[in-house]
């Protein structure tokens, strides 16, 4: 008879843990004997130097049930008070339609897919992109639009950056930005164009042309609301060789002119009012387009149409050259995280609604402000526009009374300051709406007759500023307007794709580990999702506790004294703790430092960090081991120690190893009066075992999309956080409008709001809930023990390049196939693309070392899919060997060919190659029993790059 158990032990059973470890208790212990080691305490002894160790517990607490963390959240959501947001500014409520934000938003097929560097089975978010490509396009009437950026802020300083490179007025060193721009888009551009030593002037939009130029930032519609022709404007800018820059809104756009028929070079803004919640500020996707003349100079991700081997259209990231991950310090911008998922949604949205609902939508929102611009009027409120959209500025005399009629109707003002006040309708106004904000605007019981001046009135737009040009007539916006065919065609995008949903991405150093369903669900609460992030603060008490306990959680495990919440993407992270360096030591009169120290084996965003920042990149050279060569290090830093602003370094090592020496490294640098920038991307391995801040770091940021459980999203969104020592905290970036108490609350701005992406914090919020002390130390030592493993069984047919002490590695490692490449010609590329044939997306390739992949299996995968992919890669290496023997033709096997379509198998031609359609498609019992098909053949990017076109291709070139 069993031993009963206590209640105690009955609970237990509801622990969050080892649902989130992949490899149960005897899976580990099988794991542990095959790599010889007793138990995962000995196993972290090996691993990691003892004198880094922390000795203790970090001080989270204890694990919380599922049911009890989001019990706890929701208590914190219901601190948040909705009020009806008429704030404007950038961020507008609108209708997310239930169809995508149940199959889209809400479906792990969506957002656990990773950036599509394999494109081959990254086919339907590539097209969804595409798609949102082409309505910027269409709606900005410009030739070239990115796949998306972080937000309208940062999109706008990206302008500013492009307008420089391209500028042929090469001695100008000024920009003007228009002083009815956005104010926390004004913040952000002023703090790139200090760093980047860019002269910035603000003032009136029609002074612009009055001065010596390089561009000008413009918004159309204005804060205010103001509708202007700044036709003449843009050619006086040209005249004095000026590169023109717009800010605009989507949905404004359906109704006026484009932007590049008035003279803009370059436009952007926020898709987020096409059918994105506001979240209290993000996440949400930028748009940004410009000439196909800048095309070379454009910032962020393009996705091009090319074509697969056999002949067939096919999607990819077009010149990736541009990006940071190739040219490093030479990059033209530095966005490793786009929006991908939320450019998705956008672009859903429009496809859902199709020109003619767009129309409707911006129409009725017009229309509406406009009924309501009338009535004030005629009550004899001072209305300030002449032209609007969806924007009003108005004067009263009594703001004091208006503010309290807004707060006791639970509506929210945008408040200018002294007596004016401003208004913005959206897609969710409605008549009765209206008739209550007209109420609270005039202070009386009277009703504003909508039907009466809607028959009256004509719109106040100038002929020349309303479109009459058709937008969206591709066949994907007029095809899907059912209900029914927009869900199966989100299902046919979502089955092109290859996510965590189907399988392992064992990607190294971007921790694809699991997205638990309790993390994800509150993103959708109405509490969470439906916030303006520049609502009074006394609403937002619940985002405020939520982000103040995340924060000292990230604390207590960093090591660090304080976080700063705002960066909205790791590379957004690393330039915002360059930023507080370099405010630091200007704060001790040691602005002359500039010199950035850099491991040759660092992330490319590192180097691209330190360009936007204005440092100087000195390379330390890297031993035949993978560590920091400290010769080279001692040598460089003494050489540079007058100028030397940090080091950037990775811990555990980009080369997947700990490294003995990050204590000296650390004192090295700051002997010479330099600080320590620790990259953040490798938390996995040191969560709860170490810790950047007590190693000796002063700045870190903190992938939150890795490390802490936001899923990636295709390609986005991320949280990049810093984490800084206290000397630093009055340094980190502050905000324009929400004041947020800290010291730094006054300092420039490197995201548009205050808390970045503010709604997906909670999903590390409750990561870490669920997981505690115990379980947060746990996650790591099973990552250390997955990694280690797979290094154990893979290295029995592949070399691993890198090995630390006991010859372990730690998270991840490194499979070096360049013996394998000379002695068969086998590429990694082919090796990357014969994995989609077994049903998984290939590990990082080429990175940190070319010809090789980086393996990071992470906790959340059992050894069983452990054991699938270790199958995988040895029935490739078998593959590989009966090509070195001359069995099977260089240039026709299963590797150079793959990856294999179902066109391929049922090709009467395929009998011709060497090897059978069985062994090309389904190659182990795992792919017969759950089979992945790509969609498309290797695709040709020398082909894409040099016949560019980025814009949605007819239908009829997806038939045979």
């Amino acid at each position: 008879m069993s031993e009963q158990q206590s209640l105690s032990q009955l609970f237990n059973g509801d622990e969050f843990l080892p649902r989130h470890i992949g490899p149960t208790e005897p899976q580990r212990h099988e794991m542990l004997a095959a790599i010889g080691a007793d138990n995962l305490e000995h196993l972290t002894a090996q691993i990691v130097p003892e004198g880094i160790r922390l000795p203790g517990l970090m001080g989270i607490g204890e694990p919380q049930r599922e049911v009890d963390a989001l019990a706890t959240l929701k208590g914190f959501a219901e601190q948040n008070q909705v009020y009806t947001s008429y704030i404007g500014m950038g961020y507008y409520n609108t209708h997310v339609p239930h169809v995508i934000q149940r199959n889209v938003l809400e479906n792990p097929g969506w957002y656990t897919a990773y950036t599509p560097y394999q494109p081959e089975i990254a086919q339907g978010r590539l097209e969804a992109i595409l798609n949102f490509q082409q309505l910027t396009m269409d709606l900005t009437g410009l030739d070239l639009a990115s796949a998306s950026l972080l937000d309208e802020g940062t999109a706008a300083a990206e302008a500013m950056a492009l307008a420089k490179r391209v500028s042929k007025n090469k001695k100008c060193n000024l920009f003007y930005i228009a002083d009815n721009v956005f104010p926390q888009t004004i913040d952000v551009v002023v703090t790139r164009a200090k760093h980047l030593g860019i002269e910035v002037l603000v003032g009136p939009a029609a002074d612009a042309a009055e001065h010596d130029i390089f561009g000008v930032l413009l918004q159309y519609p204005d804060r205010h609301g103001q509708v202007t022709d700044f036709s003449q404007l843009a050619a006086d800018v040209k005249a004095k060789k000026g590169i023109v820059c717009v800010a605009s809104d989507l949905l404004a756009l359906v109704k006026l002119t484009a932007p590049a028929k008035l003279g803009a070079d370059v436009v952007l803004g926020s898709a987020q009012r096409f059918g994105v919640p506001m979240g209290y500020g993000g996440p949400h996707a930028a748009f940004f387009a410009t000439r196909d003349a800048y095309k070379r100079s454009m910032p962020g991700r393009i996705i091009g149409v090319s074509k697969d081997s056999r002949g067939k259209p096919a999607l990819r990231m077009a010149m990736q050259t541009r990006e940071q991950h190739i040219r490093r310090e030479k990059a033209n911008s530095n966005i490793c995280t786009a929006q991908v998922l939320l450019a998705n949604m956008a672009s859903f949205y429009a496809v859902y609604h199709g020109p003619q609902g767009l129309k409707r939508i911006a129409e009725r929102t017009h229309r509406l402000t406009t009924v309501l611009a009338h009535g004030l009027k005629q009550a004899g409120v001072s209305v300030i526009n002449d032209n609007w959209f969806d924007t009003l500025s108005f004067e009263v005399g009594d703001a004091g009374a208006l503010q309290a009629r807004a707060d006791a109707a639970r509506i929210n003002l945008r408040h200018d300051g002294e007596g004016r006040f401003g208004v913005s309708l959206d897609e969710t106004t409605t008549s009765a709406a209206l008739q209550t904000l007209y109420a609270v605007i005039i202070g009386s019981e009277a009703r504003l007759e909508v039907d009466a001046i809607d028959a009256e009135v004509a719109t106040p737009l100038s002929p020349q500023l309303v479109r009459v040009d058709e937008i969206l007539s591709h066949e994907v916006f007029n095809a899907y307007h059912s209900e029914t065919e927009m869900l199966r065609y989100i299902r046919r995008l979502e089955g092109k794709d290859l996510a965590l949903n189907h399988s392992m991405i064992s990607l190294g150093s971007c921790t694809m580990k699991l997205n638990a369903t309790a993390e994800m669900l509150p993103i959708s609460w109405p509490e969470f999702a439906n916030l303006h992030p520049f609502c009074p603060q006394e609403q937002a008490k619940g985002y405020r506790a939520m982000v103040d306990t995340l924060a000292d959680w990230l604390v207590k495990v960093t090591g660090y004294d304080a976080m700063c919440m705002q960066p909205n993407s790791g590379a957004s992270g690393e330039y915002a703790g360059l930023l507080a360096i370099k405010e630091y030591q200007e704060s001790l009169g040691q602005s002359h430092r500039d010199i950035c120290l850099i491991p040759s084996s660092a992330h490319g965003t590192n180097p691209a960090s330190a360009m936007l920042a204005s440092l100087k990149v000195v390379v330390v050279a890297c031993d035949n081991k993978g560590n920091v060569d400290m010769a080279d290090l001692k040598a460089k830093a003494e050489e540079h120690a007058e100028r030397l602003s940090c080091v950037m370094i990775t811990y555990p090592s980009t080369h997947g190893v700990y490294e003995e020496t990050v204590r000296e490294i650390c004192d090295i640098i700051h002997h010479h009066g330099g600080q320590v920038y620790m990259d953040g991307a490798n938390m996995n391995a040191q969560v709860g075992i170490t810790a950047p801040g007590f190693i000796g770091s002063d700045v870190s940021h903190l992938n939150l999309h890795k490390t802490f459980a936001i899923p990636h999203g295709g390609g986005g969104p991320g949280m990049g956080p810093i984490g800084v020592k206290s000397h630093l905290a009055p340094f980190v970036a502050g905000h324009s409008i929400v004041k947020t108490g800290l010291a730094s609350e006054d300092n420039g701005a490197v995201s548009s709001a205050q808390y970045g992406s503010a709604s997906i914090l909670a999903i590390s919020w409750m990561y870490i809930a669920m997981l505690g002390d115990r379980g947060l130390a746990e996650s790591t030592q099973v990552a250390m023990l997955s990694g280690n493993y797979l290094a154990n069984k893979l290295g029995q047919h592949y070399p691993v390049l890198y090995t630390g002490r006991n010859d372990r590695v730690a998270h991840e490692c490194i499979i070096d196939l360049r013996p394998l490449k000379e002695a068969s010609g086998v590429t990694e590329m082919d090796v990357a693309k014969r994995l989609m044939d077994y049903g998984f997306h290939a590990p990082t390739m080429s990175f940190p070392v070319a010809g090789t992949l980086m393996v990071e299996p992470t906790e959340s995968e059992s050894k069983v899919e452990l054991d699938r992919f270790v199958e995988a890669m040895v029935s490739i290496r078998n593959e590989i060997d009966k090509v070195q023997s001359g069995e099977w033709p260089a240039d026709n096997n299963p590797l150079r060919n793959a990856p294999h379509t179902q066109a391929d198998i049922m090709d009467s031609g395929f009998d011709e190659r060497p090897y059978s359609r069985e062994l090309a498609a389904f190659p182990t019992q795992a792919t017969r029993d759950n089979k992945f098909w790509p969609t498309v053949n290797r695709i040709d990017d020398v082909f894409g790059d040099r016949n560019l076109f980025c814009a949605c291709v007819p239908m009829e070139a997806y038939q045979d």
